[in-house]
């Protein structure tokens, strides 16, 4: 195993997120972090890559060349549809402005503490599978790997099409204020949420394998555990509980794992 890669990963995040720290405290807009979220994930791992394998990208195996592949393919998306979004918009997120209220005075070195911080090191914790992968010597790909893989696909595609089923939605003059209940949205009452952590145990799963590899599994159920107890599922139930209609979706409608729809009569 080489043990660079994971230094130089390290040294990356960091770094990425203190380059961030600097306009985002001076604009007072936090949410820059989301921007470079999913970005640092790929320039992290591409940084790894470069400095701590002797012959960099020419000498990955086609494991860590698909899995590198796989995580870019999610960080453009996570980009484009999150990242753009939040560049857009001159206020700073909801989120991200009501702990700015919270802190008081102290705003400052919490958000440097709390977003610059304890974000990288968190990114650094889910990005351990790819490291894995990228510093491994093995050559072949197992089992595990191709089905890894193939989870991966299947939630990268569960969550693009909630999206996307999402974004039309919006669009609609109608549906301002109400619930979206139909499509995938009627079998979980957050798909795209349900496709992000299936694709994080994917990759996990693909690198079990590997020497060490179960450890990684901190990975996936450090995602699991951000996404439905910390900064979504839950952050979002709060909200959707202030809609019209809502008890009655949430009798008949998953939570989180997909399902068919209870049968209300």
């Amino acid at each position: 195993m080489n043990t660079d890669i994971w230094w130089y990963g390290f040294i990356a995040a960091m770094v990425l997120f203190q380059l961030t720290a600097i306009p985002a405290l001076i604009l007072k807009k936090n949410d820059l972090a989301d921007v470079l979220w999913g970005p640092a994930f790929t320039i992290s791992a591409a940084i790894a890559i470069y400095f701590g394998n002797p012959r960099g990208f020419s000498d990955l195996n086609l494991h860590a060349q698909i899995i590198f592949a796989l995580v870019f393919i999610w960080s453009a998306r996570l980009f484009y549809h999150v990242g753009l979004r939040n560049l857009s918009h001159r206020e700073e997120d909801v989120r991200y402005n009501n702990w700015r209220k919270q802190w008081g005075s102290n705003w400052a070195w919490r958000s440097y503490l709390q977003v610059f911080v304890l974000q990288p090191l968190i990114l650094y914790l889910f990005l351990t599978p790819v490291l894995l992968v990228i510093s491994s010597e093995a050559q072949s790909m197992g089992f595990f790997a191709w089905i890894g893989i193939a989870v991966w696909v299947f939630g990268f595609v569960m969550e693009s099409v909630a999206d996307e089923q999402l974004r039309r939605f919006k669009l609609q003059p109608t549906s301002k204020g109400k619930l979206m209940t139909t499509g995938l949205w009627s079998w979980s009452r957050h798909p795209n949420y349900f496709g992000e952590v299936v694709q994080w145990w994917g990759i996990w799963l693909s690198v079990i394998e590997l020497p060490w590899g179960w450890l990684t599994v901190l990975s996936p159920i450090g995602v699991t555990f951000l996404i439905m107890k910390v900064s979504g599922v839950s952050m979002l139930e709060e909200l959707m509980k202030s809609r019209p209609g809502f008890e009655a979706y949430a009798k008949r409608t998953s939570e989180f794992f997909p399902r068919p729809p209870r049968n209300q009569n």
